[in-house]
């Protein structure tokens, strides 16, 4: 009995521990956060386009991850999405001064749905096309006009739902971090990559008849 009073000792100091370790690596996420916004949320925003990437190759069907498509969408996340969602959350408290009412939060959440959904959506299937998939920029372009309506109307249906729960209770400095470009566009990335790999699935085979 003392053996495992001692085990089990033992096994809640190791649980206490890894709480312990959890709750100093958060502590120390959000110290970053505040020192170095910026930057934190570009490595954030990279780490989880590779987690929706990830997801978004199995779903559409991929038995094995593509590696240099993986790391390409990874330098999206850390050079566009980071930067992006930071700056766009600033301008968006400034234009209207950090209020949260409802009214305020149903203007942010239609200004976004207009301006930075349609862009963000335009700009990553040109950037898949022409960037991750290596063809010319004359194809890009068609293949974006075909896909873009039916990419942009699923954005409409799920982004104005998630952005009305980030502006309204998300504090300022998670907004452009685990919220937009991060949590919601990389979980919503991952459906759309599976749409857009539905896409191409359907166009090769339209062009093969």
């Amino acid at each position: 009995m003392a053996a495992a009073a001692a085990a089990g000792g033992r096994g809640g100091k190791e649980g206490g521990d890894e709480g312990s370790l959890a709750r100093r690596a958060w502590r120390q996420y959000l110290r970053q956060l505040q020192l170095h916004p910026l930057r934190t949320k570009m490595i954030t925003a990279g780490c989880l386009a590779g987690v929706s990437d990830s997801v978004a190759q199995k779903l559409s069907g991929y038995q094995k991850i593509e590696k240099r498509r993986l790391l390409l969408k990874m330098l999206f996340g850390f050079a566009y999405g980071g930067p992006f969602g930071h700056y766009m959350h600033k301008v968006l408290d400034y234009i209207f001064k950090g209020k949260k009412d409802t009214k305020t939060v149903a203007k942010k959440v239609f200004l976004e749905s207009v301006t930075s959904s349609p862009w963000n959506n335009l700009l990553f299937l040109f950037y898949y096309g022409y960037v991750v998939e290596r063809r010319p920029f004359k194809e890009v372009k068609p293949r974006v006009k075909k896909q873009y309506p039916a990419v942009q109307l699923s954005a409409w249906m799920f982004w104005p739902i998630i952005s009305w729960i980030n502006h309204q209770y998300m504090p300022l400095q998670f907004r452009g971090d685990i919220s937009q470009p991060s949590c919601k566009d990389h979980v919503f990335e991952a459906v759309i990559d599976s749409l857009v790999g539905k896409l191409l699935h359907s166009s090769k085979l339209i062009l093969n008849d």
